[in-house]
């Protein structure tokens, strides 16, 4: 069933953010999100599934369509699968954040990129707003890692990084504040399933 409202969480949490467009949600998503979970102590993650994501030319498949196969792809107890963004009217990643922190002033936040994202974190809206707001955790996926050590926003925020070894402490600590983990990674791509045409042919009903 499609959420029609938000998820709870607990005042004192730590909920990991994982957003993006889910087109189509697949494996590697699953293990970007078990693995964050592990590396930086969250409590729970939230998959946000976005309604569009405006760095992209083409349109994604409907927001419900997405929202079904995500619920069938990332089943565990401590991640939600939410539309959160068509709830709040919020589309740049700046003002969800700001959105949920007043929506859960007690709950501590924490977002989720993959290490392709830092690469161009410099390119979204706001993008210092971000990091100025919530710790912000990197998980590296092939061949990602150097682009992403060497971006804008890794250089001008490099003070701030927590090193790796301490990750665990990244939910807790006062933003600004990030840490990039390289993990054994799944080597499949949204992009990679439409090509294939495997997410045209209807994964799951609309």
């Amino acid at each position: 069933m499609l959420r029609s409202a938000l998820p709870y969480a607990r005042p004192g949490q730590v909920v990991g953010l994982f957003g993006g467009s889910f087109d189509p949600p697949h494996q590697g998503h699953v293990h970007v999100t078990l693995e964050a979970m592990k590396a930086f102590g969250l409590d729970r993650v939230w998959w946000l599934v976005s309604p569009g994501n405006p760095l992209k030319e083409r349109g994604p498949a409907p927001l419900r369509r997405r929202v079904r196969a995500a619920q069938a792809v990332m089943r565990h107890p401590r991640v939600d699968v939410t539309d959160i963004e068509a709830l709040t009217g919020t589309r740049a990643t700046a003002d969800t954040l700001a959105a949920l922190q007043r929506l859960y002033p007690r709950v501590k936040f924490v977002w989720l990129m993959g290490a392709d994202n830092l690469a161009q974190f410099h390119r979204w809206k706001d993008w210092r707003r971000i990091m100025d707001s919530v710790p912000v955790g990197v998980v590296a996926r092939p061949g990602d890692r150097i682009s992403a050590r060497m971006s804008p926003a890794a250089r001008l925020y490099a003070r701030y990084r927590i090193d790796g070894q301490a990750r665990h402490l990244l939910g807790r600590a006062q933003a600004p504040a990030w840490c990039f983990v390289n993990v054994p990674m799944v080597d499949v791509s949204s992009t990679e399933l439409r090509r294939r045409g495997e997410w045209d042919g209807g994964v799951l009903p609309e």
